[in-house]
């Protein structure tokens, strides 16, 4: 293997994306729904290869990788973590707070106890909370301290050996607790529970154990017959009939001419009239008693569908049945999906509404250009990167973690790169909700830094660390496995009982919450499937952008703690 050695050393570029594919089909695995996903098992698969293969790794190339993905994750956390912090409900902020400092405390305690240096504490924290990017902001902190650059790095390649000790359990744990644990400790038949919440926000099953969120809307012409109730009435009476199905008339054709459509238009026999509502509604109200027409010439309108980012503060904290009958300017237009960060919400009467949520309107042309301004601002379609906010937002992030320092402990300790340019793009994030065409950041763009960005960044970790893997197995394993059972279950066990007996929460979004205080997907994925019900998203997308960010500078504050 020697000329595959000779290559490695010469591009070490080649092994690193050897490490990402094998990362990510080990990634692909799973055993009983556990398994180490791309991240982690990028990490494995650098270790593994640096355990047979010295590869030299640039420090530079770990370092620009990591700052994208702090930047992406911090834009896309920042509408969710300052809405959290404004408008979220201050029992949700007080949560979201716990479980990131809990874990920090735990660790920290766990670290003094057991006597555990630098790295393989940072490396508990990042495996046993899930949080990979505590990976990269303990190792710049080590970078920072007044050490020999060997023994930096001998503490730097002690956290991937830690991290991946505790990563299984600590997803494990998170799936286990939520799903099973906790709802046992709260008392609760989750099914139960989920089906009482749905009643309570308006939400409807199509089929048992199935929820939907998405309803189909149409267009039709009715002829109205001697006999229907509505004869005699005006528009708006004859929606008022109909208020809770959501119908609207939309065109009137009499006498063979189209008439102009207002609210105290009075509707007569033989009218043929365009509704427009959900298709089972219209079903319900109308056609079991009028007659059901073609008419391509009444029915020819442009419908549309917009996604606005909600900006109007008095339909925050509503409920969306509340806005329907709070906002006549909505009339006619149809929420058709929530966005909050990166979760769809259902879509019910109860679902309420938050400032950043992305809305999904639908209607007909008219009607929804009429109403969208009252929601906020129309999000671009296709927005594309504006790659100098993106590379201009960095270097003043790096800049400002570089710049500005504290004296600790008779040291200068630097707020750090990683953890400046997660903040500004928070700012940044946030700054694009209110404005969609300021430093747009495409969805896709997002994704790229925020998954390629860590797993070539920790496979990078992982290669460096191979070498030396084998032995600290040996020398700390079990201490450190086990302490991570206690970092993983000390946060989800006091969360549920602040949460619940101290705060209040809903216990079925309380559980969504906890996996989302410790950004575990997993997690909500598995209470959803248990519940057979979607609602515990509400309480995930309350912490995980909080979860994301206060984790990851946790990192840092623990080199600093235990330095």
């Amino acid at each position: 293997m020697d000329w595959l050695a000779s290559i490695f050393q010469k591009h070490p570029e080649i092994p690193v994306f050897l490490a990402i594919g094998l990362g990510y089909w080990i990634g692909k695995f799973k055993i009983g729904g556990v398994g180490f996903g791309p991240v982690t098992g990028s990490l494995l698969a650098g270790v593994l290869i640096g355990n047979f293969w010295l590869v030299p790794v640039s420090d530079t190339a770990k370092s620009m990788l990591f700052l994208l993905f702090m930047y992406g994750i911090g834009y896309s956390a920042g509408p969710g973590f300052v809405r959290g912090v404004r408008d979220g409900g201050w029992r949700w902020i007080a949560l979201a707070i716990w479980i990131p400092l809990i874990g920090l405390f735990t660790t920290y305690v766990l670290a003094v106890l057991l006597k555990l240096e630098l790295g393989y504490a940072a490396g508990l924290m990042s495996g046993a909370l899930t949080e990979s990017p505590i990976i990269g902001t303990a190792s710049e902190a080590i970078r920072a301290l007044p050490l020999p650059d060997d023994e930096k790095q001998r503490l730097i390649a002690q956290i991937p050996v830690a991290d991946a000790l505790t990563y299984v359990f600590g997803t494990f744990g998170v799936i286990f607790f939520c799903s099973y644990i906790g709802p046992i400790l709260l008392r609760i038949d989750l099914k139960a529970e989920a089906l009482a919440l749905e009643k309570h926000m308006g939400f409807e099953r199509q089929n048992p154990g199935v929820a939907s969120a998405w309803h189909m809307f149409e267009l039709r012409a009715y002829e109205l017959r001697a006999g229907s109730k509505v004869i005699g009435m005006t528009v708006e009476q004859a929606e008022a009939l109909a208020a809770d199905e959501r119908i609207f008339v939309e065109r009137v054709r009499r006498a063979g001419q189209l008439i102009e459509v207002s609210p105290q238009l009075v509707l007569t026999e033989g009218d043929v009239v365009a509704v427009l509502g959900h298709h089972a509604s219209l079903i319900r109200t109308i056609a079991d008693r009028n007659q059901e027409v073609f008419d391509r010439q009444l029915l020819d309108v442009p419908a549309a569908t917009f996604e606005v980012v909600l900006r109007n503060r008095e339909m925050a904290g509503r409920p969306l049945q509340l806005v329907r009958a709070d906002f006549p300017q909505v009339r006619g237009v149809f929420v058709k999906a929530v966005r909050r960060g990166a979760q769809q919400l259902p879509v019910t009467p109860g679902t309420q509404l938050m400032v950043g949520d992305i809305l999904t309107l639908h209607g007909l042309e008219p009607a929804v250009r009429r109403a969208y301004p009252q929601f906020g601002k129309l999000l671009p379609r296709g927005s594309s990167t504006d790659y100098v906010a993106l590379g201009l937002s960095i270097f003043v992030g790096a800049m400002l973690g570089v710049v500005l320092a504290f004296p600790a402990a008779g040291v200068q300790v630097a707020l750090g790169t990683s953890v400046a340019t997660l903040l500004v793009g928070l700012a940044m994030g946030w700054r694009n909700s209110v404005r969609p065409s300021f430093g747009a950041l495409s969805a896709d763009a997002a994704d790229f830094m925020k998954s390629i960005g860590l797993a070539a960044f920790v496979a990078m970790i992982g290669l460096k660390a191979g070498p030396v893997f084998v032995q600290a197995l040996k020398d700390i394993g079990l201490t450190v496995f086990l302490a991570g059972i206690v970092v993983t279950l000390v946060p989800l066990v006091t969360g549920l009982l602040l949460g619940r007996y101290v705060l209040g929460l809903n216990p079925l979004l309380l559980l969504g919450a906890l996996a989302g205080a410790q950004t575990m997907t997993a997690g909500l994925a598995a209470v959803q499937e248990r519940s057979e019900s979607p609602v515990a998203v509400i309480g995930y997308s309350s912490t995980v952008a909080f979860g994301h960010v206060l984790l990851s500078i946790g990192g840092t504050v623990l080199v600093w703690l235990l330095a």
